[in-house]
């Protein structure tokens, strides 16, 4: 299972969705893409929180997956298709796809781009 940014934020913060996340953890392999560990740093840096804090609790319960040149040409395919139906659809969410097909794994999310997608687990 891929653990998207969303989910870890709600399950850094212990809130409802958070503990969904907290529940999933412990049952399934989880994988973090090095793009979501970098919109982490990135909500971190605009909420003056502690990264390091946070990037230690990830790494600890999850397996980080690098992102390599066929991810980022398969996303661009995605991207392009989402947007048909998102128009702010994003790169980095189209590379959690891209990665999923690949190793034939679940996202973990509660972002609305993902809400009718095949092997999500959409937190609410």
């Amino acid at each position: 299972m891929i653990i998207d940014a969303y989910a870890w934020i709600e399950y850094l913060f212990g809130s409802e969705k958070g503990r969904k996340v907290r529940d999933l953890l412990e049952k399934k392999e989880c994988y973090t893409l090095e793009s979501n560990l970098a919109e982490i740093y990135e909500w971190t840096k605009k909420n003056n929180e502690d990264f390091d804090f946070f990037q230690k609790i990830i790494i600890t319960k999850s397996k980080l997956l690098p992102i390599n040149r066929v991810d980022w040409l398969r996303a661009v395919e995605i991207k392009l298709e989402q947007k048909k139906r998102y128009k702010d659809f994003g790169i980095i969410d189209a590379l959690l796809i891209a990665k999923q097909e690949l190793i034939k794994c679940e996202i973990l999310t509660g972002d609305n781009h993902f809400k009718n997608l095949k092997n999500v687990i959409f937190i609410s």
